[in-house]
């Protein structure tokens, strides 16, 4: 073989060696670069990734509070079996509306009937008898001067008398309790509102002395709802308000604004018209009652609503937009990026949520700024490409 082909395959080789042994030093090489600010980036490190983020700043905002409660009917009754008998006819239709006093029920009443000529009859007795003993003392009074008559005679005259005004009074008593018992057949409603279905039926035996539940009646317009609030809460509430970071409302009637068990806002605004002066001592709470028309009856009896209190403006608050908040059973985090584009796990202190903003109590200062949007795709510590985005105001004042 001749040289030139020898030397061809000794530079071949030279240049294989010269390769392997420059490739971690082209690989180091190419992994080196300088970041947007004209900065080394270490190798290994993954890219920034873009995210959207915030600057936070301290504003009066509206302090509301929101408590899972209760619709309660204004006023409730009871309709019960005030006699005997054997109900006979259901003289409403079963949910509707009803004014006070209108029939609901009718009692066999045939007994109470005869009850009531029993006692008319006996009081057109003690009349006859009232009448005579009446005439019997003015004959003798004029006889009794002429002593033609006894003094004693007269006494017992006029003693007569008066026994026969106690028996007519008696008997008119008897005619009233059966005039009252034979009215109390047809069973009424003792207030107005919306009645429920009736609890007996046709040929049933009621009874006064057990006082037999017959149906229900609940007034719907207004209508209550009330909410328990734990008393440590409201004393946490008046002490931040006695340090001036709350002001509260001047008219205690806080405004109310209802959200049904479906999600559905409720179109009234309530107020606030009584709060329990008492504790309750198993769950430590005081109930809060607010007021609504419900003019449409949408409220009823029984159902669960939550209630948002505006109770006045907490100063110096910072409100973040609710996907900005981690939210774990332990704690709340949000990412910080500060001026090197580094973004920072911050664990945070968070209040009540408002209109897609969550209240920051603590753990945030005014001025940092917040990852908004992509912070589920950075690690703690990462070096970030932030776009600045507008906070939007929400309820804040």
């Amino acid at each position: 073989m001749s040289p030139p082909y020898k030397v061809k395959r000794f530079a071949g080789r030279a240049w294989s060696v010269v390769a392997v042994l420059a490739a971690p030093m082209l690989t180091t090489l190419s992994l080196t670069g300088c970041d947007n600010k004209g900065n080394a980036v270490s190798a290994g490190l993954p890219p920034a990734v873009a995210v959207t983020v915030q600057t936070v700043s301290t504003q009066a905002a509206d302090a509301e509070i929101d408590l899972s409660g209760r619709v309660e009917p204004i006023r409730t009754a009871e309709v019960r079996a005030r006699v005997d008998g054997i109900v006979q006819k259901l003289l409403y239709t079963e949910g509707t509306d009803v004014e006070a006093g209108a029939a609901l029920f009718a009692i066999d009443d045939s007994d109470y009937r005869a009850q009531l000529e029993q006692a008319n009859a006996m009081l057109q007795r003690a009349l006859a008898i009232q009448k005579n003993a009446q005439a019997v003392v003015a004959r003798f009074r004029p006889l009794v001067q002429r002593q033609a008559v006894s003094a004693q005679e007269y006494e017992a005259a006029i003693s007569a008398q008066g026994q026969a005004q106690a028996s007519v009074s008696d008997a008119r008593a008897a005619v009233t309790l059966a005039k009252l018992r034979l009215e109390r057949c047809t069973v009424r409603a003792p207030i107005g509102g919306r009645v429920g279905r009736a609890l007996v039926t046709e040929g049933a035996l009621v009874s006064a002395a057990s006082a037999t539940l017959l149906a229900q009646i609940n007034q719907l317009s207004p209508i209550f709802a009330t909410f328990p609030k734990s008393n440590t809460a409201i004393l946490d509430l008046m002490d931040e308000a006695r340090k001036g970071g709350l002001q509260l409302n001047q008219d205690t009637r806080f405004p109310v604004q209802l959200t049904l068990a479906n999600g559905r806002p409720y179109d009234e605004v309530g107020q606030v018209d009584f709060a329990d002066l008492s504790i309750d001592p198993t769950s430590g709470a005081q109930s809060v009652r607010a007021r609504f028309q419900n003019a449409d009856r949408t409220l009823l009896p029984g159902q669960f609503v939550t209630g948002r209190f505006r109770i006045g403006v907490r100063k110096d608050t910072v409100m973040v937009p609710a996907r900005a908040i981690a939210l774990n059973a332990e704690n709340a985090t949000l990412y910080v990026v500060d001026a090197d584009d580094i973004a920072h796990l911050r664990r945070v202190v968070i209040g009540d949520q408002q209109q897609g903003l969550w209240e920051i109590r603590s753990g945030l200062a005014n001025g940092e700024r917040i990852i908004v949007d992509g912070w589920q795709k950075i690690a703690p510590e990462q070096r970030v490409k932030p776009m600045e985005e507008q906070p939007a105001m929400g309820s804040t004042r």
